[in-house]
């Protein structure tokens, strides 16, 4: 790790992201790394040895960071499904995590989590354990389109498992997929209203994308389902906004909304904001002061690195000054909180009139904040947006 890095942390936030890549199923539409349990079974690839192998990670993450890491911020386990690991185990890499660098007094720490992953007594360990939130895959609450994605769970869950972790004093999100074929703006328009009916105090809400390799991909290319339309689509992006400000919920991000400032996802955000993270587990990515690196993919060849004491680091990369500015015009432009302008370069400072004149960017935070902020059109073509400011 350059020197260079090194002097970053602690100027921002740091964060530690767990990938736990097994999953019971794989929906036609996911592309994340993850594997199903027929899948594996060699040794250091199992559910009973997964926590283990990632506390082995987290000793190198010490050696490379150093014992003046900062006290971690943040703590993120994705997947994947991670609450397919026994919730104790979870606990135990928190435990780990806080040994090695020490907790924040104000800590986040967030699982996500399937309705039928999770007990009532899972949750309550969940809490015991230090948890503060868990983001419910909920993705739709109509039959038909739940099929369509394959995703195995019943919605009749969703009151009980949010009900379960009212109980214990554990904030939830519910994450939402719009635009999936087959689904009615009135299918949507119930799953929006079920999911506030629930009551969470974030909710994110993703269009669907078919990705390459995928077995959506392939039914999409057959012609068996047709592929997301983009106007349908901005569609439910705009009942979903008007629906959820009216319930009481502002976007802070393109696709995340929350009850209040304090409800965000502080994880997600130190992502948005280039802030440093240790990302454990196959396929894992990592960021610290402008240094890139991703994890071996294929949980064995992870977990062999990792046993036999080399890293898992597959490859890396150093950001160049370029990069990094792309990237924060990129990221920072999907917040509520703005842009700063005086960050622009020539090519950006001279995109803001025509961004304002279009009404992709609110005009009064621009000229009395000096910060760009979307508006709703903006959100909707933030590409476009990204374009004009990078002088693309």
């Amino acid at each position: 790790m350059p020197e260079s890095a090194l002097r970053h942390l602690g100027l921002d936030t740091f964060g530690v992201y767990v990938h736990v890549p097994f999953c019971r199923v794989r929906c036609g539409y996911c592309d994340f790394n993850t594997y199903t349990l027929t899948e594996l079974g060699v040794p250091g690839a199992s559910l009973r040895e997964y926590s283990d192998t990632a506390l082995r990670e987290l000793d190198l993450a010490v050696e490379v960071l150093g014992e003046d890491a900062p006290a971690v911020d943040t703590i993120f386990f994705g997947g994947g499904t991670p609450t397919m690991l026994d919730p104790k185990d979870l606990g135990r890499i928190v435990q780990g995590i806080g040994e090695r660098f020490g907790l924040a007094g104000d800590l986040e720490i967030t699982t996500e989590a399937n309705p039928d992953s999770v007990s009532a007594k899972d949750l309550e360990v969940l809490s015991e354990s230090g948890f503060t939130r868990v983001s419910f895959g909920m993705q739709s609450a109509v039959p038909h389109v739940l099929r369509t994605l394959e995703r195995t769970h019943d919605p009749a869950r969703l009151p009980d498992v949010t009900r379960a972790a009212r109980a214990v004093d554990l904030d939830y999100s519910l994450d939402l997929i719009y635009g999936t074929p087959g689904e009615s703006l009135e299918d949507w328009k119930v799953s929006l209203e079920t999911a506030i009916s629930l009551e969470p105090q974030h909710l994110s809400a993703y269009a669907l994308t078919v990705e390459e390799g995928t077995k959506l991909a392939a039914q999409v290319r057959r012609g068996e389902v047709p592929s997301p339309e983009d106007d349908d689509e901005a569609a439910k992006y705009e009942l979903a906004d008007a629906t959820l400000h009216a319930a009481g919920y502002d976007w802070y991000e393109i696709s995340n909304w929350a009850t209040s400032d304090t409800k965000r996802c502080r994880h997600n955000e130190g992502y948005w904001r280039e802030g440093d993270w240790w990302g454990v587990g196959p396929g894992a990515h990592s960021h610290v002061g402008g240094v890139r690196w991703w994890n071996v993919k294929h949980p064995s060849a992870y977990a062999s690195r990792i046993n036999g004491g080399l890293s898992p680091a597959a490859a890396r990369e150093v950001l160049t000054a370029e990069q990094r500015y792309d990237e924060r015009v990129m990221l920072g432009i999907r917040l509520v909180d703005g842009l700063p302008i005086d960050e622009l370069d020539d090519a950006g400072g001279r995109a803001v009139a025509q961004l304002i004149a279009d009404g992709l960017v609110e005009g009064d935070r621009a000229l009395l904040e000096e910060h760009l902020v979307l508006t709703l059109r903006g959100r909707l073509l933030a590409d476009t947006v990204v374009a004009r400011l990078l002088g693309l």
